[in-house]
């Protein structure tokens, strides 16, 4: 398969996980979501959709540099990109924790496990693709200001 193909299946794969983490979201949203309260730091709804789709075509560009490589490094790669499909796996399941079931507590455990997943899919790809790592931090300091929003409404909402 060529390297461009590569890239593309896995930026495809993300923002296809994120619009069906999307559906969950959608209806919550409009619904459970206004009714918590909020830390003054919370970001207007609008802005979720546009950072996410963003830091989904950096995380598939990112994992499609790391799978060019699998020639070159076929352990290192395909250690990272088990981390990377876990973490996407995470990814998808916060939003169904949190706007699926209400849960604010359970998904902050949860999201706890996402940053220290990326955070280590992270690592094993700035090894691999010094590039591929360069495109994972935003997404790890996004996660990163996600957990801290997360933590803050189950703390103000319990």
């Amino acid at each position: 398969m060529n390297k461009a193909l590569r890239i593309l299946l896995v930026v495809m794969t993300c923002v296809v996980i994120g619009y069906l983490s999307g559906i969950v979201t959608r209806e919550s949203i409009t619904t459970w979501y206004p009714t918590l309260v909020k830390p003054v730091f919370n970001p207007p709804n609008w802005i979720f959709a546009p950072v996410w789709t963003a830091l989904y075509i950096m995380m598939g560009v990112a994992g499609g540099l790391v799978w060019n490589q699998i020639e070159a490094q076929p352990e290192l790669v395909k250690k990272g990109f088990l981390f990377f499909i876990i973490q996407l796996g995470l990814n998808a399941l916060w939003s169904y924790l949190f706007f699926g079931l209400h849960n604010p507590f359970l998904a902050l455990i949860e999201v706890i496990l996402l940053l220290l997943m990326i955070f280590e899919t992270y690592v094993i790809f700035k090894k691999v693709d010094r590039i591929a790592g360069m495109l994972m931090v935003p997404y790890l300091a996004w996660v990163t200001f996600a957990t801290i929003l997360n933590a803050s409404i189950w703390w103000l909402n319990q």
